[in-house]
């Protein structure tokens, strides 16, 4: 297993943060020079990042030991852990239906954790709220609804957190000496089927209703 450390362990490194007992799935690009990393964040939206090198063909890990056999520069795979991999994956073709300034998606997710902290501190219309329901119901909230020809996309809060926290987005300002491609600035909303996903600059966020996540043994990876 050879891949890029620095891109790698950016993924890692958040993700742990994170979910300190996270798993990660490597899926081999073949000849293709890449291998993209997959992960379930803690609140269910799945995060994906292509990194080069070449790994596993499929094969899921310890997250956190993963990382540490990137940062002491080795290229073993740590133990298998495929049975601990219960999620499907998106299929490909997604179609881009609507493209967001980065800076708006940046601005979505602080006004989000500026509620959460008024309303922990505060409550809500004078009354106290558990801190997990007023999590669940900013997560759960509408951050961007998108109209494509005769259908609606809906983008909660979900996905907005995740690419924001897992760094795919970038920073909110870039320093004034730093030369920033276009392509940096935006964020795309893609959707395929039931999924909904963002992708930045530095990785993919998805989404799938919960009651559509399958929990099952998964050894062979034949959910996705």
């Amino acid at each position: 297993m050879r891949i890029d450390a620095q891109d790698a362990g950016a993924f890692l490194a958040r993700l742990t943060r994170l979910d300190p007992k996270a798993v990660v799935r490597l899926k081999g690009g073949g000849d293709s020079g890449h291998v993209a990393l997959w992960a379930l964040l803690p609140w269910g939206v799945l995060v994906t990042r292509t990194v080069e090198g070449a790994g596993p063909d499929d094969a899921t890990v310890s997250a956190a030991e993963l990382l540490a056999e990137l940062g002491r520069g080795g290229d073993t795979l740590p133990a298998r852990r495929d049975q601990q991999w219960r999620w499907p994956l998106p299929p490909p073709g997604a179609q881009v239906v609507e493209t967001v300034p980065a800076a708006e998606v940046h601005r979505i997710a602080a006004v989000a954790a500026g509620t959460l902290r008024t309303a922990s501190t505060e409550g809500v219309g004078g009354r106290a709220v558990g801190q997990r329901a007023l999590r669940d119901a900013l997560l759960d909230h509408v951050a961007i609804l998108v109209t494509h020809g005769e259908s609606q996309f809906e983008v909660p809060q979900r996905l907005i957190q995740a690419v924001v926290r897992m760094g795919f987005v970038g920073r909110s300002a870039p320093a004034a000496s730093e030369v920033v491609p276009v392509h940096v600035g935006e964020v795309r909303v893609q959707a395929i089927g039931r999924w909904v996903g963002l992708a930045a600059p530095y990785g993919v966020a998805w989404l799938l209703p919960v009651s559509q996540f399958a929990v099952r043994p998964a050894a062979a990876h034949t959910n996705g």
